[in-house]
C-alpha cells in the first residue's frame, strides 16, 4: 500500500475520523492485493464460520469469491471487547520536530477504533501517565466512537509537561476495572525512570496480573528507532533534557552511545522475554513506519481469538 500521507501533511488533519477512515480503507485495499487477503474485509457484516455452527447464515457469494466460509452478522452482534490504553506521559512528546510518539499513537488508536466499529466490536479508551486519568466503557456505537475521538483530540491539543510514567500501577488498576476476557491494546514507549530490578519486577507482576484475569494483551512499544534505539545523533556535543523530570546533561553522543545501547537493549530484551513468557504480544512500533503493521498485528491477534 502506498504511504498514506507525508508526516508533515498528516499533522494538519484535524478530523480524526477522516484520517482513520483513510488509514483503514487504504489498509483494506492493500489486503486485497497481498497474501493477507484471507482476512475478510467485509468487517461490518461478516465473521469467519466456526465448525458446528448453523449454515443458514453463510454468505455463499462471498464463499465463491474467497473460497472461505463467512457468517453474515447482524447489527446487534458484538464479537469482541477491546480496550485501548494510551500513554500520555511527557516522554511520549519526543521528538520535538515532525510527528512525535504521542501523535503517532493517537492516529493509530483512532484508526483501530474505526476498524473496531466496522467489525461491530465494542471498544473503550484509557488515558494514563503516572496514574489512570480517564477510562471509558466499551461500546460499539457511532456516538461512542466520536466521543472517544474528542478525548483523543484533547490529548493531542494539550500534551502534558513534566508528567512521569507509572505504567505498573495503571496496569494493575485496569486489570481489576475492566471486564475479564477482554483484549487490551497498550500504546506506550514503556519507559519509566530507571530500569532497576525492583521496577522491572513490579512491571512484570502487573503484566502477569492482566493475564491472570484472562485478558489478551498486545503492547505496541512506540519509539523513534533512529534516535531512541540506535542513538543516532550528529557527531558533536548535545544538550539533552529529560522530558519528564527536566534533568539536563551536556554530552557527546559518541562517548556514551555504546553504554546507552547496551543498557537499553538489555531492558528491551528482558521485556521481550517476559512478554513471551506470559503470552503477550510485544510489537515494536517505530513512528516512522506508518500504520499498516499496527492494523495487521491487531488482525492477526483477533483472528487467533475467533
Amino acid at each position: 500500500m502506498p504511504k498514506l500521507r507525508e508526516e508533515q501533511d498528516i499533522r494538519h488533519l484535524d478530523n480524526l475520523e477522516l484520517l482513520a477512515r483513510q488509514v483503514v480503507e487504504g489498509f483494506i485495499t492493500g489486503l486485497h492485493q497481498s497474501p493477507f487477503h484471507g482476512f475478510s474485509v467485509e468487517f461490518a457484516e461478516h465473521r469467519l464460520y466456526n465448525n458446528g455452527e448453523s449454515v443458514k447464515n453463510i454468505d455463499w457469494k462471498l464463499f465463491a469469491r474467497t473460497d472461505k466460509l463467512f457468517i453474515k452478522q447482524f447489527e446487534e452482534e458484538t464479537n469482541l471487547r477491546c480496550y485501548l490504553l494510551l500513554d500520555t506521559s511527557s516522554s511520549m512528546n519526543f521528538p520535538d520536530k515532525g510527528i512525535n510518539k504521542l501523535q503517532f499513537s493517537i492516529y493509530a488508536v483512532a484508526s483501530l477504533m474505526y476498524l473496531f466499529k466496522k467489525q461491530r466490536d465494542a471498544f473503550g479508551l484509557c488515558l494514563f501517565s503516572d496514574k489512570m486519568d480517564w477510562l471509558s466503557q466499551a461500546r460499539s456505537t457511532s456516538t461512542h466512537l466520536f466521543h472517544l475521538y474528542s478525548e483523543l483530540e484533547k490529548a493531542y491539543d494539550h500534551p502534558k509537561t513534566n508528567a512521569t510514567t507509572n505504567i505498573t500501577d495503571v496496569l494493575h488498576h485496569v486489570a481489576e476495572e475492566i471486564h475479564k476476557r477482554s483484549m487490551i491494546i497498550i500504546f506506550s514507549d514503556m519507559l519509566e525512570n530507571g530500569y532497576t530490578e525492583d521496577k522491572l519486577s513490579s512491571l512484570f507482576a502487573a503484566i502477569q496480573h492482566l493475564r491472570y484475569n484472562k485478558h489478551e494483551v498486545v503492547i505496541f512499544n512506540v519509539n523513534d528507532r533512529k534516535k531512541e534505539v540506535d542513538f543516532e545523533f550528529d557527531n558533536r556535543p548535545h544538550h539533552f533534557v529529560d522530558i519528564e523530570s527536566g534533568e539536563e546533561i551536556k554530552v557527546h553522543p559518541g562517548k556514551i552511545r555504546d553504554a546507552y545501547k547496551v543498557n537499553l537493549d538489555s531492558y528491551r530484551h528482558l521485556l521481550e522475554l517476559k512478554c513471551a513468557q506470559y503470552h503477550i504480544d510485544l510489537i515494536d512500533a517505530n513512528i516512522h513506519d506508518g500504520y499498516n503493521h499496527i492494523l495487521k498485528a491487531y488482525l492477526v491477534k483477533r483472528n487467533s481469538m475467533i
